[in-house]
């Protein structure tokens, strides 16, 4: 490993290369004896009494669980109150019994195939899941508290997720030297050398608003160590590894070196030995015997990241409504004029930024936000209500497209910053925002985890373009949208994913909104109840949301109802591009003053809602197309035979306020509007849906641009002329006469 700190070097060549510096009291030595016959017996219990069950065991490595403990043991010594752990599925079960002490008859009723799962999610296997738990050290004596990640099967995923849970809750204890909160993680040594997210995780160290201060690596030595059953319980090492594996049988176990040379040294007898091995195969047994009591698996026993306080003691929300996500002139107006400003005196700031600050002081005396100061006065005004706000991403402080410029520069002065954001009140929330490394895995990950810690924090990743998000598929798929689902881990993640088709190529115009679609859970044949609260309770039952907002006053309201809702969901977010400098494109102070909320469907307000029967066609969309479709139905002159209503949240369908509007125009053909090729984007999540709401009794008309493989043209003119068909046929009032559906 190339370490540029000379200082560093020396630590570790002193404490590597320090010949007897392993040397054991006869105290230590028994404890280390006592770890080991845990460790082994653990796994020798569990294969006695299931054979033919895959546990990925630690035979070969049992020494693992001894150095463990042995770390935490002097991690308590030295000051840490809390150790977060990220491990792959081999030991895992061994690290939650001997390790992490989960109660053994928890983990022993997982391999009752007659167990019925609580109605709290789908659940994981065994050797998947997580635990939180706080406890005395016993050789300290001090209060310590141990979690161990929930991760998939895709070894190393978990890294960046541990260190993000370690950086917030380091964070929230104003531990900025990572004194009391520490990380470990294990790794096998072949995943160690061949996952790229291991050295995506590594970049992270040294970057600011990412360090964890360093953490500890236990790397399992193959080379070493060995593992005595292949690569799990059901394996068979000898079809591939014949000649290794009939020298792996004759090895004698670890526990029984040790036990031989210590007994043999005179440190223990063999009674001694006996009556270890003896209390805890009773305390197995004892256990197995209670483990047969327990019927029903209760997910949220295995929680890592336990929010006190936020849901009820039952686990579920306090309440099932969202209070108005609007908020003061007063506080608009303030937060106006501080992001118009530079706080600092003798900061001189770029001349290129100074006419953008008096642009944002101008909408602010006319009572109007673009985006980015819509953004603005969401943020701020979370800060002001003690709600911590993370922004990370490539380039986010400036933002991709030199929008945002939450820090200033000045010009005369190298590095020297200025984050408005932070001086809006004498007492708020801290903002943070940090640009990150040149990863997607490695930093979503990240940011998942801080998310983890606390639910009074509003956690953003903002991808360069929203086409990217796929480099880090592995922690949408297996940790976002299933999450809750698998391990019962509420998390509100808001992911920025700018999107929109603009003639920039394929790399550069979709955020695949087909894919987030495609995972969310609700049932698009299933017509839903509008009982109570119907907004907040469907949200309370999908798995994620998905908008796609028009306006910048549907960025904000968005934004905000993520924090005021009684529960956390993951957030999935299109923003735009060139909307971000539309002049249509701007919401009124009106629009997001106390006492207005986020609108699911913004329905036409235009000339067709005054006489909704004489309408002959409703176009539904979302997002950037809106602003090419009023202007072509401007200038064909069909604004009252063409209404427009747009769909601001995609997924939870919003099936109540939409079935609203197609009952308004029974005679008129619908029509589903996108700018996306016709596999992609949002027609095969919409059409079902909009099918139920009519009872399958009127077609959903599809208009937008053909099925392709890529995502986009790379030719400008091209995007233009597939523009113009699809623009063509949206207001051609005949183009479906006659046609099959």
């Amino acid at each position: 490993m190339f370490i540029n700190d000379v200082e560093q070097c020396d630590w570790i060549r002193q404490k590597f290369e320090t010949p007897g510096v392993m040397k054991f009291t006869s105290d230590e030595k028994r404890t280390l004896l006592a770890r080991l016959v845990r460790s082994t017996r653990f796994e020798d219990f569990l294969a006695r009494k299931w054979s033919s069950e895959k546990r990925f065991g630690l035979e070969g490595c049992e020494v693992m669980i001894p150095a463990l403990k042995t770390i935490i043991d002097k991690s308590s010594e030295m000051g840490i109150e809390y150790v977060i752990m990220g491990m792959p599925h081999r030991g895992r079960l061994n690290v939650l019994a001997n390790v992490i002490r989960k109660e053994l008859e928890q983990i022993f009723c997982q391999f009752d195939p007659k167990l019925e799962a609580a109605d709290e999610g789908s659940g994981d296997v065994k050797y998947h899941l997580g635990m939180y738990h706080e406890r005395i050290n016993r050789a300290t004596n001090k209060n310590i508290t141990l979690s161990l990640v929930a991760n998939p099967s895709h070894l190393e995923a978990v890294n960046p997720v541990v260190q993000g849970k370690t950086k917030a809750e380091q964070f929230y204890r104003g531990d900025t030297e990572g004194k009391k909160v520490m990380s470990i993680l294990l790794h096998g040594d072949a995943a160690f050398a061949g996952q790229g997210v291991v050295y995506e995780t590594f970049h992270l160290s040294d970057l600011p608003s990412y360090t964890t201060n360093g953490t500890i690596h236990v790397v399992v030595n193959n080379q070493v160590c060995y593992r005595r059953r292949g690569h799990n319980e059901m394996d068979e090492p000898m079809f591939t590894q014949p000649l290794m594996y009939k020298q792996i049988q004759k090895q004698v176990p670890v526990l029984k070196k040790y036990a031989d040379k210590l007994i043999a040294d005179g440190v223990v007898t063999l009674q001694d030995f006996e009556e270890e091995i003896a209390e805890y195969d009773k305390i197995c047994e004892e256990a197995y015997a209670r483990s047969k009591d327990n019927k029903i698996l209760h997910i949220k026993h295995w929680l890592d990241s336990p929010w006190p306080g936020f849901f009820n003691l039952d686990g579920e929300p306090k309440s099932m409504t969202c209070p108005s996500t609007g908020i003061s002139e007063d506080m608009l107006t303030h937060i106006g004029n501080v992001a118009s400003s530079v706080p600092l005196e003798g900061f001189k700031i770029h001349g290129g930024l100074s006419r953008i600050l008096k642009g944002r002081l101008e909408m602010t005396k006319n009572r109007v936000v673009d985006w980015a100061l819509g953004e603005y006065m969401a943020f701020g005004s979370l800060l002001k209500e003690g709600i911590h706000v993370r922004l990370s991403g490539q380039d986010v402080e400036r933002g991709t497209f030199s929008h945002r410029h939450h820090v200033l520069h000045d010009q005369d002065v190298d590095k020297r910053t200025c984050v408005p954001m932070n001086h809006l009140w004498e007492q708020q929330a801290p903002y943070t925002v940090c640009n990150s490394s040149l990863s997607e895995y490695g930093v979503l990950g990240f940011e998942l985890g801080f998310a983890m810690a606390s639910p009074n924090a509003l956690v953003c990743w903002e991808a360069q373009f929203g086409d990217f998000h796929n480099t880090a598929q592995c922690i949408i798929d297996q940790f976002i949208s299933s999450g809750q689902a698998k391990w019962v881990r509420h998390n509100g993640i808001v992911l920025l994913l700018p999107h929109g088709m603009e003639g920039m190529g394929p790399e550069h115009s979709s955020a695949r909104p087909e894919r987030f679609l495609q995972m969310n859970n609700d049932d698009s044949d299933a017509f839903p109840q509008f009982d109570g609260d119907f907004e907040v309770s469907q949200l309370y039952d999908c798995n994620w949301i998905v908008v796609n907002c028009s306006t910048p006053a549907s960025y904000f309201h968005v934004l905000r109802r993520q924090i005021l809702l009684p529960f956390r969901k993951p957030l999935i977010i299109f923003t735009p591009k060139s909307l971000l400098r539309l002049p249509e494109a701007k919401s009124s102070f009106d629009e997001i003053v106390s006492g207005t909320s986020f609108r699911r469907v913004i329905a036409e307000e235009g000339p067709a809602a005054e006489a909704p029967g004489e309408v002959k066609r409703v176009i539904f969309c979302t997002g950037k197309v809106y602003y090419d479709l009023i202007r072509e139905r401007k200038n064909q002159d069909l604004e009252k035979e063409v209404a427009i209503t747009r769909l601001e949240q995609i997924s939870p369908f919003p099936f109540d306020l939409l079935k609203e509007e197609m009952e308004k125009c029974p005679q008129a053909d619908l029509v589903w509007c996108q700018e996306e090729h016709k596999n992609m984007g949002y027609y095969d999540y919409v059409k079902p849906r909009f099918r139920t709401i009519v009872n399958h009794t009127r077609p959903i008309w599809y208009v937008g641009r053909e099925p392709a493989a890529a995502p986009a043209t790379g030719n400008k003119n091209t995007h233009l002329v597939s523009l113009r068909r699809f623009l063509d046929t949206a207001f051609n009032l005949e183009a479906f006469e006659g046609k099959m559906f």
